[in-house]
C-alpha cells in the first residue's frame, strides 16, 4: 500500500523513469524505483511465478507524488488504471502463475474536499477528496474491491477466491450508525484455468484425525506496525500463505506496489527471489534498509534468499543465455517456463 503507479489510461502527466534502488546478490532480486506500468516493460513475458501486492486504495491517502494511483478524481479512472497495470502483470506472469491482490474499501466523501490528520494516524490527512461517484449517495459504501475484481475478471483473469482478511486489532472508528470495519479482501486470481497452487503448504490445523484441513477463506491476522513507515503496511503473516501456495523455492515473485518491502522480506526468509517496484524514493529506501537487515540475519541466507553456494552459482550463469532463457533485471537469466 504505497504511492506507486503511473496513470497509463489517458494520462498527460509526467512518467517516472525506472532505475534500480537495491539489488540483492545473485540472480533476479531487487527494488526498482519507478512507476509500475513503465517498470514492468523491463521484463519479458512469463518471468514471474506469482504476484502478491496491495495497490494504493482509492481516495484514502495522499502520498505527495504527481499522477499517483489512488488520487484519481473518478472511480472509473482508478479502476481503468489498475486494470492496465495488471494487464502488464499478467503478461510477465508465467502461464501457471497467480495474482494475490489485497484491496480495501471506502465510503463516499459526501463531496467533502479535504480530511484532517489525527495523532494516531497522521497519514490520514489529505488536501483533496474525490467526489462522490456517479450513481452513489453520501455515506454509501463504494464496493471498490469487488468493482476491481469484476474488472479484472472481465479483462481475462480467472477470479478463483475471495479471502476475507479479518483484523482482530482493527483501528476503532467513531461511527455510531454502522459496525466498525474489521476486514479487507485478498483476491486470488490465476492467469490460466490450470495453475500452480500448493494447498499442502498452507493447510490449517483441525480437530480431525489428520490434524489438518484445507485452508479456509477467512484469515484472522493482526495488523503489524512497522516503525520506519508512517503508512499502511502488509503484515508478513498475510503475505506468507500466498507465497507458500503460489511458488516453490527460488521462484520469482513480483510486487509492483512495493511500499515498505514486506513481500521482499518474506521472500528472503522463504528462499524465493523477488522484484519490488516502488514509485516513491523515500519508501524504496525504507524497504532497502529493511531488506538489508533481513539479508544479514544469521540464518544462512544470502541477500537473494539463496544459501551462499546457490547464490554463487547463480552469479556464474552465462551473460548470453540460450534461447530457452531470457535476461531479466538485476543481472540474472530466467528459464522460459510457460
Amino acid at each position: 500500500m504505497n504511492a506507486n503507479g503511473f496513470k497509463p489510461n489517458g494520462s498527460t502527466g509526467p512518467s517516472h523513469v525506472p532505475h534500480s534502488a537495491f539489488s540483492c546478490e545473485g540472480a533476479g532480486s531487487g527494488i526498482i524505483i519507478g512507476d509500475a506500468w513503465h517498470s514492468l516493460q523491463l521484463f519479458p513475458d512469463r518471468t514471474f511465478r506469482c504476484c502478491v501486492t496491495s495497490p494504493p486504495y482509492w481516495g484514502l491517502r495522499d502520498y505527495g507524488i504527481p499522477n499517483q494511483i489512488g488520487a484519481e478524481k473518478g472511480l472509473d479512472e482508478y479502476i481503468a488504471n489498475l486494470t492496465e497495470i495488471f494487464q502488464q502483470v499478467k503478461r510477465v506472469l508465467r502461464d501457471d502463475g497467480t495474482l494475490w491482490l489485497n484491496i480495501g474499501d471506502s465510503y463516499t466523501s459526501g463531496n467533502r474536499t479535504w480530511r484532517d490528520a489525527d495523532k494516531k494516524n497522521p497519514a490520514r490527512g489529505m488536501d483533496y477528496r474525490p467526489p462522490t461517484p456517479e450513481g452513489l449517495k453520501p455515506k454509501d459504501l463504494i464496493g471498490v474491491p469487488w468493482r476491481i475484481a469484476f474488472a479484472l475478471q472481465a479483462d481475462g483473469w480467472y477470479l478463483r477466491s475471495d479471502i476475507v482478511w479479518y483484523k482482530p486489532n482493527c483501528q476503532p472508528e467513531s461511527v455510531k450508525d454502522r459496525p466498525t470495519r474489521a476486514h479487507e479482501y485478498l483476491f486470488l486470481f490465476s492467469k490460466s484455468q490450470d495453475y500452480f497452487y500448493d494447498r499442502k503448504a498452507i493447510l490449517e490445523s483441525a480437530t480431525s484425525k489428520t490434524g489438518a484441513r484445507n485452508r479456509r477463506t477467512v484469515w484472522s491476522i493482526n495488523t503489524e506496525p512497522f516503525a520506519d513507515a508512517h503508512f499502511a503496511t502488509f503484515p508478513a503473516s498475510l503475505v506468507e500463505p500466498p507465497i507458500l501456495a503460489g511458488t516453490q523455492p527460488n521462484d520469482m515473485v513480483l510486487d509492483p506496489f512495493f511500499g515498505s518491502g514486506t513481500v521482499g522480506e518474506v521472500c528472503l526468509r522463504l528462499k524465493r527471489r523477488f522484484v519490488g517496484i516502488e514509485l516513491k524514493p523515500d519508501y524504496a529506501e525504507i524497504a532497502a534498509r529493511r531488506l538489508r537487515r533481513q539479508a544479514t540475519k544469521p540464518d544462512g541466507n544470502r541477500a537473494d534468499g539463496l544459501p551462499r553456494p546457490e547464490a554463487k552459482r547463480a552469479n556464474r550463469l552465462p551473460r548470453t543465455p540460450p534461447s530457452s532463457q531470457r535476461t531479466i533485471p538485476f543481472g540474472g537469466v530466467e528459464e522460459d517456463s510457460r
